[in-house]
């Protein structure tokens, strides 16, 4: 007779088949700090708001890998978005007008996802894998607001990393949203255009009531990671 599991049993099952290391770039390392290097490396720089124009615009594609220039901006982008607390940030957040941004997000696993990504398009997943999930989202561009928004409960996209090698990243839960939420960033659209007028009204009046919460909060994170 075959042996039939219960909930619980599957649950420990899959869990145990789980690999728990954090993903660099897509890849699992054996290792890795709770800060990442590019925090120790980079600057804050300030956070564009909704309403700027460099956030309301698709971002430039960027044409050359390796530099310098590329290597800090991803260095100031980690840094930027661990002194606001985010767990993902699009280049046009700091008023670059470049299509990469950086990632330390988890998955509906709890596993770690760290990174970046340059040029990143969204795969198109086949109709029958179309699954939308709603769940609450914020943007350190609209400070303070939280709106229900439904996403793709799993997210593939392609790109490239800062040298210029293909890199394809996809996800599921918390992660998939990172992944769409900050490729959306890059090709002008902020979560606010997915809500209705009256959503969008009401995230506005939250980001309003909070800003000063959230930018003295953000002072504090700062000084708490020397930046």
């Amino acid at each position: 007779m075959a042996s039939r599991l219960t909930r619980s049993d599957e649950k420990d099952e899959k869990d145990e088949k789980i690999d728990r290391r954090v993903r660099v770039l897509g890849e699992p390392v054996d290792s890795y700090p709770q800060l990442p290097p590019e925090v120790g490396r980079g600057s804050i720089r300030r956070i564009t708001v909704v309403g700027e124009p460099v956030l309301h615009r698709p971002c430039k594609k960027i044409t050359e890998f390796g530099t310098a220039e590329l290597a800090a901006l991803i260095d100031d982008m980690f840094t930027t978005m661990y002194g606001a607390e985010g767990v993902g940030l699009a280049a046009n957040q700091i008023d670059v007008d470049a299509a990469v941004f950086v990632y330390d997000c988890t998955d509906e696993d709890g596993v770690r996802h760290v990174g970046h990504l340059v040029n990143p398009v969204l795969e198109e997943a086949p109709a029958a894998e179309r699954r939308l999930v709603k769940g609450d989202e914020g943007c350190l561009s609209v400070p303070g607001a939280y709106m229900e928004v439904a996403r793709l409960e799993h997210a593939a996209v392609r790109g490239q990393d800062q040298h210029g090698a293909p890199l394809r990243l996809e996800g599921t839960g918390y992660f998939a949203r990172c992944l769409q939420h900050e490729t959306d960033h890059l090709y002008g659209s902020l979560y606010l255009d997915r809500l209705s007028s009256r959503g969008r009204k009401k995230a506005l009046r939250e980001m309003e009531e909070r800003t000063e919460e959230i930018f003295a909060r953000r002072v504090e994170v700062a000084a708490r990671l020397g930046r």
